[in-house]
């Protein structure tokens, strides 16, 4: 799992069927030495699935890879970033 600040969302004019109606974001992910430093995103932006309504500013933990469809077993969905939960806090130690 990685961590993220979403910074957009995404508007679809065309998808998968079976993706139909679900809210996608744009996140940016931290690297540690970022979230050490209490420093911006650094990564490169990429574009997750979201279920729990997560908004611009918050920083969220995004499941990737076989796991980002787990939610949706035993369907199977092309997916491949997953908002997961919204962090309140973090700390780096």
């Amino acid at each position: 799992m990685r961590i993220a600040e979403v910074i957009g969302t995404v508007t679809l004019s065309r998808c998968h069927p079976s993706l139909a109606g679900y809210r996608w974001i744009i996140g940016v992910p931290f690297s540690l030495q970022a979230l050490k430093d209490d420093a911006a995103p650094d990564g490169e932006d990429f574009v997750i699935l979201d279920e729990i309504s997560a908004g611009n500013g918050q920083k969220i933990g995004v499941s990737e890879g076989v796991e980002a469809m787990m939610p949706f077993q035993p369907e199977r969905k092309p997916v491949d970033a997953y908002c997961a939960c919204i962090l309140d806090n973090i700390e780096v130690k």
